[in-house]
């Protein structure tokens, strides 16, 4: 991951309908529920919808009720932030147990991924009125589809149970740095319903300043006053409490969420260069993680230590000539100091290219003193190349005209395995954000371009959140999206590629997915969501 550079709730829909009662809702008031469809993506052999209720009423909805019926050959075939069942060509959508009423005037949107090009329903009702308006009942329909089990409210705790029962992981990285400009916090992971989805959360980065491991951003991680409305739990931090800042709101995000571990990140980018004097005397490097991640003020929100150098016996923003041996030694110290009840991990490289960074070190040799390894999928192509080719910066699979060999997901994980690392040790991983070029004039990969696109924090990156709406997507290529709005280009993963994504990782047999970073995703968590989901 990069400190510098960044790196829905999706489900199969049930073939059958049946009928349970449920408590009546209060009367709405006068005016009408409406619910509308739009195409937001059509790649002809499937396309993405969404799908918003308005309240046009003058009372809060509690709940609502959608039936719409489909063209034949038009199905629904994943879906996020609404319930939804089918029969035949018939689909009920319900409202989400942790959604909030509806408040009048206020609008809530969910979204499906259809087979074939889009087509508009042959009919639709919503709380069994017509969708475009008209005659509301007193009280929504006494009737409902089956649903999986409900998630928590996330203003209440929610089940102490992991978000997958199967046991995959879904690992997110909270940027320190997203504090600031970028105005994401905590709180947000509780809002958006990421932190029921979740169940590791990587606090990057600490430093590792003469290899030792110190802290990143002391005001950030615990300095930092957060008022009520900023605050995880609605309290404000006070002058004279001993811990604030980051580490204290991940603290309250903990006791609201027991599921989640916390673990932090060390190196980076920018921060990998003191690995090398680290691994010099990996037992002092070890020691100095240790009294910082267990230091009293905070010991009891950590869970354990990653490591993200980037890159052993490589080179990143800086080069390291320590040697195939020295990250072995390095987590073999970790482990050591640590002991066997904390979580040990890495972030590495996903260059899967013959004699490239993955074959500079040896991992598999590590592998017994690490939870799991993170190889970094993503940021394989963009405007670092200014002129290009254009070309998805997170390919799956190789595809004709791929600027380099072995620069694809499925080439790392395959590479890893062959190492003798255990599918089950390996998380997959996804970018929450995009890659662009401007200066583009041909749509599909393989383009020409004149630098960097603009990015609201950097050329040539942007997140999902702003992409989807700014920059839809026109095309898919090696299982990840591309788009071209005017003469920019950019590639990112949709929550129907991430469906994609998470099949192949459940096919492998790996243990998880992991995502950089938070803050790329939409408030209400399209992306995580498609990740959970997906390994479920």
């Amino acid at each position: 991951m990069r400190r510098s550079i960044r790196r829905a709730l999706f489900a199969g829909v049930a073939v059958a309908l049946a009928v349970t009662a449920v408590p009546a809702a209060a009367a709405f008031g006068a005016g009408s529920v409406t619910t509308s469809f739009a195409s937001t993506s059509d790649w002809g052999s499937g396309h993405e919808v969404r799908v918003t209720v308005n309240n046009g009423t003058d009372a809060s909805v509690a709940t609502w009720r959608i039936e719409f019926q489909l063209p034949a050959g038009t199905t629904v075939s994943s879906f996020w932030d609404a319930d939804v069942t089918r029969s035949g060509d018939r689909y009920v959508a319900v409202k989400k147990s942790w959604a909030a009423p509806l408040a009048p005037g206020a609008s809530i949107s969910w979204g499906y991924v259809g087979t074939g090009a889009y087509r508009a329903p042959l009919s639709c009702t919503v709380n069994g009125a017509s969708c475009g308006g008209g005659s509301t009942p007193t009280t929504p329909p006494t009737t409902t589809p089956p649903t999986a089990p409900p998630t928590t409210p996330p203003t209440s705790p929610p089940p102490t149970g992991e978000p997958n029962p199967g046991g995959s992981k879904v690992v997110g990285y909270f940027a320190q740095w997203g504090v600031y400009a970028r105005n994401y916090h905590v709180r947000n992971i509780h809002t958006s319903g990421s932190a029921s989805k979740l169940t590791h959360i990587m606090y990057a980065f600490g430093n590792t300043t003469g290899g030792r491991c110190t802290i990143g951003d002391s005001f950030a991680d615990y300095e930092k006053a957060y008022t009520a409305a900023e605050s995880v739990d609605g309290v404000a931090d006070t002058w004279d409490q001993p811990l604030r800042g980051t580490f204290n709101q991940l603290r309250k995000l903990k006791q609201m969420y027991p599921h989640i571990k916390v673990i932090w990140s060390f190196g980076g980018w920018t921060w990998s260069g003191g690995f090398t004097q680290a691994a010099q005397n990996p037992a002092a490097f070890a020691e100095s993680c240790h009294a910082l991640v267990e230091d009293p003020r905070w010991a009891d929100v950590f869970d354990g230590i990653d490591i993200d150098w980037e890159y052993p016996n490589a080179c990143g923003l800086t080069c390291d000539t320590s040697g195939p041996n020295a990250f072995k030694s390095v987590v073999s110290a970790l482990r050591t100091r640590f002991g066997s009840s904390a979580l040990v991990t890495a972030a590495i490289t996903a260059d899967g290219s013959d004699g490239g960074k993955i074959d500079a070190t040896d991992y598999a040799g590590a592998i017994n003193n690490l939870d799991w390894l993170m190889p970094m999928t993503y940021d394989y192509f963009g405007a670092f190349a200014a002129q290009g080719p254009t070309a998805p910066h997170s390919p799956l699979t190789s595809y004709p005209g791929i600027p380099q060999q072995g620069f694809w997901s499925d080439a790392a994980i395959q590479k890893l395995k062959t190492k003798g690392i255990p599918a089950s040790k390996l998380l997959l991983g996804i970018g929450f954000y995009g890659r662009g070029w401007t200066g583009v004039t041909q749509a599909t990969p393989g383009g020409t371009a004149t630098g960097a696109a603009p990015g609201s924090y950097e050329a040539g990156i942007e997140d999902y959140k702003v992409l989807k709406n700014t920059c839809p997507s026109t095309g898919t290529i090696a299982g990840t999206a591309y788009a071209k709005c005017g003469s920019n280009w950019w590639s990112y993963d949709t929550p129907a590629t991430i469906g994609g994504k998470m099949s192949y990782a459940k096919s492998q047999g790996l243990g998880g997915s992991f995502f950089w970073e938070l803050s790329g995703d939409t408030t209400n968590g399209e992306l995580i969501t498609a990740v959970a989901n997906g390994l479920r």
